[in-house]
């Protein structure tokens, strides 16, 4: 109800829902959406699509026994640019933590979506099924760190970030 509101108070105009991976913290409100904005767009990156569709296994034992499985409509690629009216994002492909993980970036604002990719001094966990530790390593690496400096970092956990501070002084980083 949170988000909802939130929306309907700033008078938002919702075109897409994103998924930066399919972990189950991440997409538990997939259905409430969808239902909330019929007919937007669902996109996901394709090699998470598994990881999404293995939810609905163990929602329940896991405490969610209202999870609402919801299938994308379409998929994420990198490269891909999502207009956003005025704005743009630009899909990077960031696997490591998740098999199909992406990032958002958005050049003109200066700010990155990282879903689980990159923390404030720390990274996202690769022991889950799929994750990769030298394949996040490199992900970050080609993927974020050659952002500017000044790019603020919203990861999917925790307080935003920069891309400078974590070169800086991440410890998983250096």
């Amino acid at each position: 109800q949170t988000l909802s509101q939130y929306i309907a108070d700033e008078q938002l105009d919702v075109q897409y829902l994103l998924n930066t991976h399919a972990h189950i913290d991440h997409v538990l409100g997939n259905a409430f959406v969808l239902n909330m904005y019929p007919g937007i767009p669902f996109l996901l990156h394709p090699l998470d699509l598994p990881t999404l569709r293995a939810v609905a296994t163990y929602a329940g034992p896991y405490g969610f026994a209202a999870y609402e499985p919801a299938e994308p409509t379409g998929e994420l690629a990198a490269g891909q640019v999502i207009k956003l009216g005025e704005s743009e994002l630009a899909v990077r492909f960031a696997p490591g933590h998740a098999p199909g993980h992406v990032v958002f970036y958005d050049a003109a604002g200066g700010q990155v979506a990282g879903g689980d990719v990159l923390f404030k001094s720390s990274i996202g966990r690769t022991d889950l099924p799929g994750g990769d530790h030298n394949t996040l390593i490199k992900s970050i690496q080609a993927e974020l760190l050659t952002l500017p400096d000044v790019t603020v970092v919203y990861p999917g956990h925790g307080p935003a970030t920069t891309i400078g501070a974590e070169r800086r002084s991440n410890p998983f980083l250096q």
